[in-house]
């Protein structure tokens, strides 16, 4: 069996996020998982909670997540004090991510995840949400706009 890196692992969940892909969801996540709100005050805790909010969520189709960048403890390449070169898989236990989640009504919200990894899997992720807004006039002369 073919042990998977953190960063393996923190990418395949992302994916089936992407591609909502809830048994690869299920399987990724650590029987104690819990999703955090802090928006909204809420937690998910467990998987079946996560699939039966899926089950019942309002309307005919889900949000589409959109990944951008995924950042934690990545692979790194090392020299032993005999010159050997080797390769350190990612292994950190805290990841964070970013992205946009697209929603049936046309809105794009950004997406901003802290990822914690228990025993190879996904044990606990914190979710912040941001409605785009426009930027003040005030602060022009010393920004860029992005995008």
């Amino acid at each position: 069996m073919t042990v998977r890196s953190n960063e393996d692992i923190v990418r395949g969940y992302v994916q089936a996020h992407a591609a909502h892909d809830f048994d690869t969801l299920s399987e990724l996540r650590h029987p104690e998982w819990t999703a955090e709100w802090p928006q909204s005050g809420e937690r998910v805790r467990g998987d079946a909670n996560a699939r039966a909010m899926i089950d019942h969520y309002p309307g005919s189709s889900l949000p589409n997540f959109n990944a951008g960048r995924i950042v934690g403890s990545e692979d790194r390449w090392v020299t032993t004090p005999m010159y050997t070169i080797q390769r350190v898989v990612g292994s950190g236990d805290f990841w964070w991510g970013d992205g946009t989640v697209s929603y049936p009504d046309g809105s794009t919200w950004s997406l901003a995840v802290l990822v914690q990894l228990r025993d190879g899997k996904i044990y606990r992720e914190t979710d912040y949400f941001a409605a785009p807004f426009e930027a003040p006039a005030w602060r022009a002369p010393w920004v860029e706009r992005m995008g």
